[in-house]
């Protein structure tokens, strides 16, 4: 990637794609005329023109990935993880005292007193705005704007502050999870947040580009971002933690239901990667898809069989796009009745099959996408692309052909990006977690209410479509009280709010163990397995399990747990 090349990063006239080349080192040298923006070691993405591009004719075709796109998840909390007690403590108070937090979400409101310390100055380290193009990004990005806390403590005491820092947030969702994980305390608000002391790296991502949208059906107005976006949020984060020397709590408030749901999406990989770095603990929400009937799931005996599922389809739904993963060994097929009985015949497996079905009496239009191996996973994945989809029941017979038990998954597009018109009849509530909420290393959390002790209705539910224990931990979620962007406060519940509880109780066992050399180089797995130790777990119930992992989160119990074992 070059200065001349870089407007291919943010231009709607170019595609991109994800490469991961450790499976193929010789892959850049195979691939003509395309623009590279190398990530790390490990990911690279490729720019092309998008009328001039041609899958079908490349060779190495399975080694590129269309970016996934991923959406919002969205003092009584306090105690109920230990924090209050932690801070009562005088050989522990712990308030994140040289730490980071980084947030990529939606941006933050720097001009709210959350995040001005009492001396005016700001508690934020910097901003790395996607949004805002000019000369002044960070590291080898070659797009959005940097600003540093010295920018940033000028617009503070400037009369506009906007004028001089213009990164803002439009949505407030950025700004909520930035407050719960590191807000200031406000004595006369009676707010403050996990780790006080922490500074924050903020990440204001771009909104994913116009094709990508249309291709997956996003409606006009919601918030959705590029895979390889939230990947260069998460490297920006580390590499600034790195020259600042100092530990990073990352919160990652974001997820999709595209993939395989096993932890090998590209963004999966890259947060395991990521939070597998000394002194970096990264979490992720499991999500809110559990009540939303967008999964099923679906076993075949030994044999031919089949199994029918039907699909209710809402008024307000045109285009979205629904995908089938076939477990292994099984190979899958399937025909389609539409719900004006019109009939599409079994559409035979076969290793790459690429095909546009033309409906005679309505006026939907299906692409499919079949792939009896798909590269990364080497499972059988059938993706439906629905344009102007005419409401009603619409019926799937899957059939498999195997010499033992075979099982898929069908998952619909996650919140906000469907109405919840559009659902599975026979739905399933588990397999549910998003990416990368199912990637192996980050900390993976529901959500639940410390008030009931009941687990957050909405909540997505595990394991992983491999069965990975995910979600490990459950945290804080439920009417969660925090800033808005006008600096009231209200009630918040979602997981992402428990994921940002979550990453402010990290940024307060990397004050513990890196900044006060107890334990130098903590990293996110260990994190992780402390938390567990210590996690809240009912006697009547067995752990862990599909809906609340190991238990809720009580780092003070965590503690305790250390200190009777001694």
């Amino acid at each position: 990637m070059t200065e001349e090349e870089r407007y291919k990063i943010t231009s709607n006239e170019y595609a991109d794609l994800i490469i991961d080349y450790r499976r193929n080192p010789l892959i850049l040298s195979q691939i003509p005329n395309a623009s590279v923006h190398m990530i790390n070691h490990t990911f690279a993405v490729l720019y092309f023109p998008i009328e001039s591009f041609d899958r079908r004719s490349m060779e190495v075709l399975e080694y590129l990935v269309d970016p996934y796109v991923c959406g919002l998840t969205s003092e009584e909390a306090l105690e109920a993880s230990g924090v209050d007690e932690i801070r009562g403590n005088p050989n522990l108070n712990l308030r994140g005292e040289g730490t980071l937090v980084g947030i990529i979400d939606t941006g933050i409101n720097y001009r709210l007193p959350v995040f001005v310390k009492e001396d005016g100055t700001t508690k934020i380290h910097s901003i790395w705005d996607q949004t805002i193009q000019s000369d002044h990004y960070p590291f080898e990005t070659f797009f959005g704007t940097e600003y540093t806390a010295d920018q940033i403590n000028q617009a503070l005491a400037a009369e506009n502050p906007l004028d001089i820092v213009p990164s803002d947030d439009e949505n407030g969702h950025g700004t909520m999870l930035a407050a719960i994980a590191a807000g200031r305390e406000i004595e006369q608000d009676n707010f403050y947040g996990v780790a006080p002391d922490a500074e924050l790296i903020i990440v204001k991502l771009m909104q994913a580009k116009e094709y990508l949208r249309e291709i997956i059906g996003i409606p006009e107005g919601v918030a959705c971002y590029q895979e390889n976006a939230i990947m260069w949020g998460v490297d920006y984060c580390i590499r600034a933690a790195r020259r600042a020397r100092r530990p990073l709590a990352i919160c990652l408030g974001l997820g999709t239901s595209q993939g395989p749901h096993d932890g090998y999406s590209p963004l999966s990989i890259f947060t395991s990667l990521s939070a597998s770095l000394p002194g970096v603990g990264i979490v992720t929400p499991v999500g809110n898809e559990g009540n939303l009937s967008r999964h099923h799931f679906s076993s075949i005996g030994p044999g031919e069989g089949s199994v029918v599922v039907e699909m209710n389809v809402g008024e307000r739904d045109k285009n979205f796009t629904m995908e089938l993963w076939g477990d292994n060994p099984g190979i899958f097929s399937m025909d389609i009745l539409s719900p004006s009985g019109e009939y599409i015949p079994r559409i035979t497996a076969s290793l790459r099959l690429d095909r546009r079905i033309s409906f005679l009496f309505e006026s939907t239009v299906i692409e499919t996408v079949f792939r009896t191996v798909e590269s990364g996973t080497g499972d059988q994945v059938i993706a439906l692309r629905f344009r102007n989809a005419s409401p009603g029941t619409w019926r799937f017979t899957i059939y498999s052909k195997s010499d033992l038990q075979s099982s898929f998954h069908m998952w619909l597009p996650m919140d906000d990006f469907i109405s919840h018109d559009t659902y599975f009849v026979q739905s399933d509530i588990y397999t549910t977690v998003l990416s990368p909420g199912s990637a192996t290393v980050p900390i993976t959390v529901t959500a639940y209410n410390p008030r009931t002790g009941t687990l957050y209705a909405n909540s997505s539910r595990g394991y992983t479509r491999l069965n990975k224990i995910k979600p490990e931990l459950a945290a804080p979620g439920v009417n969660y009280i925090a800033p808005t962007l006008d600096g009231s406060y209200r009630r918040f519940s979602g997981t992402s709010v428990a994921s940002a509880h979550t990453a402010g109780i990290v940024a307060l066992l990397l004050e513990y163990g890196v900044v006060r050399g107890n334990i130098p180089n903590l990293s996110t797995t260990p994190i992780k397995n402390y938390l567990i130790r210590g996690a809240n777990r009912s006697g009547t119930t067995t752990f862990p399990n599909r809906d609340w992992g190991f238990g809720s989160i009580d780092i003070f119990n965590m503690f305790r747990t250390f200190r009777a074992n001694v």
